[in-house]
């Protein structure tokens, strides 16, 4: 075994994303000025270092399997991640930059090859697992970690014991990461013999030798390494993983280095930049490299100096902004406590730990509620980075970039909302946008349930927020066309020749909000064929709203909806005629599910009106009053009857006394209440009548009776609002007594007073008495 030339070979073992390792490959690098500079990282990638200048980190290279992006892999780089700088200064000098690690085509063939949950590019997207820690491994179950098998799981935590540190990330940041003055400058001590030390005196313990992907991965390494010096450079500089500096210092024979790369599987790969994000940084998020803080990080190495000061400084500016007071001399106090505890602790610059305690026991004044926020904000310090329109791209990305410049909507890693009013153009634009990448599984935007700031159907609410692993995504929905528009109308197409009745309306929903025309003429054509096919019932009443939406979305949007309202037209009628007999000797389970299904159709038929309307009413009415359909559905369709003004107050009290009499099986009232009053309980508040009724049915159940309704009861009266429970038993309790329910505001109603305002929102609505026939 021989040795590197030292004279022509310089090897800087770094920890991956290492604020302290940037600082000392840095001034390394602008000392021994090398020609060329080798890198940890996939060789696939080395056309795309001409890049460098116009990227803005945190980015990462993307190396995947074209056609299969279940093999892919990231290279994250950040600002502070020492192979990035290597990679600036090689772009700034001009020296030749090569990157030197074993070939994603053979890690992702030797990923695919180990199968699900065999390695790390398993299942999904792995990241690069951190090689400065060591290889991963297991320990066997029910050993005791013996030193060497320390080593093979955590060599920096070998070393952090032997110098009396119990937490190995303390021990690697007070000697390398926070000494900003450690090979800081030109001429200052470097910390790379020392590093290379000691990870050689932690590799000789290992036995019988290191993981073989490692050693394969460091044969690879040599092999560069000795191209680079057949080429005839002068000065190399190796940046590497500290764990691999003893590797690439001793040489085996080249023959012992090509036997462990001889025959190794191999698939093709394609090889991009990508924008990624300090959360994804972040050793929370799942990345084996991953640091802990990566704001924290990324403050060390770009403050110019006093770094805990400015971090104080910033944190009571964010309190700040949240309207919590906090002065200069909180700051002066802060830094003060925060050098007597770095003190303490015998560590050279106070860190996370000691800074997150001085932000909440002096800028919050023990309040670790409003300091826990800002400090968990700080420490990621979310960013996302960016790549210059000359990366390569897959075309339907490029289009993306496009449409996202035009519309104003700039991919942020932090969720924010949005909301659009469909009556504006751009507005219907951004929407389609944002439908359309749903449709090819990039969800960018999540659709936002509850209250927008303004109400009413021409608005819509969004959540948006970019995730790095969305740039995968895109690549993987390529194969449907080289436009968000073309792979959205091909992916409906898609869906639409083997999905069922019910996901073919709702297809047909996504294609209308995504403004996808001439797909959402395919998909009814599809859907018309299916209907005529599926006689199931249920199938039918789950695919009549999405259509009906549909069909508003079609006057919303401004696109033509007749042939929506058509179709929809066709299942109603369907539906009505096949619904009787659908309902006969039902059990309670399936009568759950047809009452949410009888409540969709009804809003459906709302949305349509005229005659599809009318016919729904007439089928309910005509189920209503039959005793072979579960009391549940009767109670159900007298309630709609009651709402759309078909029965009046006369007509559902009497049906109610007699659905509720001794002649009915309890189980079967209880089931009729549960279906009239489900949804709402303010009908009962505001209907004495109805009240009346159920509270006599109750108060007349024998002991035995009542106990077997009570479960249903309880189901029923539980699922109202805590308010509206309240206001049924303050009816019950003031009926017994004969006083006047207190209002609001704890004053008996004025009806005197009430009655002009009453007035005016009959007028505004269009309300006529309940005898007359007319909408409530």
């Amino acid at each position: 075994m021989g040795r590197v030339d030292t004279d022509r070979v310089h090897v800087l073992g770094v920890r991956h994303h290492g604020p302290g390792s940037a600082r000392a490959v840095r001034a390394a690098l602008e000392g021994l000025r090398p020609d060329a500079v080798l890198i940890e990282g996939p060789p696939e990638a080395d056309a795309l270092t001409r890049l460098v200048p116009g990227l803005e980190p945190p980015v990462a290279l993307l190396a995947y399997t074209p056609g299969d992006t279940e093999r892919a892999a990231f290279w994250p780089f950040a600002e502070f991640s020492p192979e990035w700088v290597a990679l600036e200064y090689a772009a700034r000098t001009g020296a030749e930059v090569r990157f030197c690690d074993l070939p994603a085509a053979h890690s992702l063939a030797a990923d695919a090859a180990r199968g699900p949950g065999g390695g790390p590019g398993a299942g999904g997207m792995p990241e690069e697992v951190d090689s400065s820690d060591g290889p991963e491994r297991v320990r066997p179950a029910g050993g005791a970690p013996g030193a060497a098998e320390r080593a093979r799981v955590d060599p920096l935590g070998v070393l952090a014991e032997a110098a009396g540190y119990d937490d190995p990330e303390r021990w690697w940041d007070d000697v390398v990461e926070q000494r900003p003055e450690s090979g800081a400058a030109i001429g200052a001590p470097s910390p790379f013999p020392a590093i290379a030390e000691a990870m050689a005196a932690v590799r000789a313990e290992l036995s019988p030798g290191p993981d073989p992907h490692e050693a394969r991965r460091e044969a690879h390494m040599r092999r560069v390494l000795r191209s680079a010096l057949r080429a005839g450079h002068e000065r190399i500089a190796v940046v590497c993983g500290a764990w691999h500096v003893p590797a690439l210092l001793e040489h085996p024979r080249v023959a012992d280095d090509d036997a462990l790369l001889r025959g190794l599987p191999k698939v093709k790969v394609a090889a991009t930049w990508i924008p990624w994000t300090h959360g994804r940084l972040a050793a929370g998020s799942g990345y084996l490299a991953g640091v802990r803080s990566p704001g924290w990080y990324h403050h060390l190495f770009t403050a110019p100096d006093r770094p805990v000061e400015r971090w104080l400084a910033e944190a009571a500016r964010l309190l700040r902004e949240k309207d919590h007071p906090v002065s200069s001399a909180h700051v002066i106090e802060a830094v003060r406590l925060t050098g007597a505890l770095a003190a303490l602790r015998g560590r050279p610059l106070a860190g996370l730990a000691e800074l997150a305690e001085a932000t909440s026991a002096v800028l919050c004044e023990g309040s670790a509620e409003r300091a826990g926020p800002v400090h968990r904000e700080m420490a990621i310090g979310e960013r996302m980075g960016s790549v210059p329109d000359s990366t390569p791209m897959v075309p339907l990305r490029s289009d993306l970039a496009a449409q996202q410049r035009r519309l104003r909507l700039k991919p942020d890693p932090v969720a924010h909302d949005l909301d659009l009013d469909l009556r504006e153009e751009s507005a219907r634009t951004r929407s389609a946008l944002l439908h359309r990448l749903r449709l090819i599984g990039v969800a960018w935007g999540e659709p936002r349930r509850g209250p927008t700031r303004s109400q009413g159907t021409f608005r819509e609410a969004w959540t948006l927020a970019w995730a790095p692993e969305l740039d995968l995504a895109l690549i993987e929905a390529g194969r449907w066309g080289g436009t968000v528009a073309g792979a959205a109308a091909a992916r409906a197409r898609d869906l639409a020749a083997r999905a069922p009745l019910p996901e073919l309306t709702a297809l047909t929903e996504a294609c209308l909000k995504a403004g996808l025309d001439d797909a959402v003429d395919d998909v009814l054509a599809r859907l018309a064929v299916r209907a005529a096919e599926d006689d199931d019932i249920e199938h039918l009443m789950d695919a009549v709203p999405p259509l009906a939406r549909s069909a508003r979305y079609g006057d919303v949007r401004r696109t033509g909806s007749a042939a929506l309202g058509r179709v929809a037209g066709q299942l109603m009628a369907r539906v009505c005629a096949g619904l009787g007999p659908a309902l006969s000797g039902l059990g309670d389970d399936a009568a759950a599910h047809v009452v949410s299904g009888i409540d969709g159709v009804h809003g459906a038929a709302v949305l349509l009106g005229g005659a599809a309307e009318a016919d729904w009413l007439d089928a309910l009415g005509s189920v209503a009053v039959r005793d072979d359909v579960p009391g549940r559905v009767c109670g159900r369709a007298h309630r709609i009857l009651y709402d759309s003004g078909r029965l009046d107050d006369a007509t559902v009290a009497v049906r109610l006394g007699l659905a509720t009499s001794r002649a009915a099986p309890p189980e079967r009232a209880a089931a009729w209440i549960e279906g009239f009053l489900s949804g709402s309980g303010l009908l009962l508040v505001h209907d004495e009548a109805l009240l009346a009724l159920v509270d006599g049915w109750l108060t007349g159940l024998s002991p035995e009776a009542f106990t077997d309704v009570l479960p249903l009861l309880r189901r029923t009266f539980g699922a109202f609002e805590a308010p509206e429970r309240r206001a049924v038993g303050d009816r019950v309790r003031h009926r017994e007594t004969g006083a006047p329910v207190p209002a609001a505001g704890g004053a008996a109603l004025d009806a005197g007073r009430a009655a002009p305002a009453l007035a005016t929102a009959a007028l505004v609505l269009g309300a006529v008495p309940r005898g007359a026939g007319g909408a409530r």
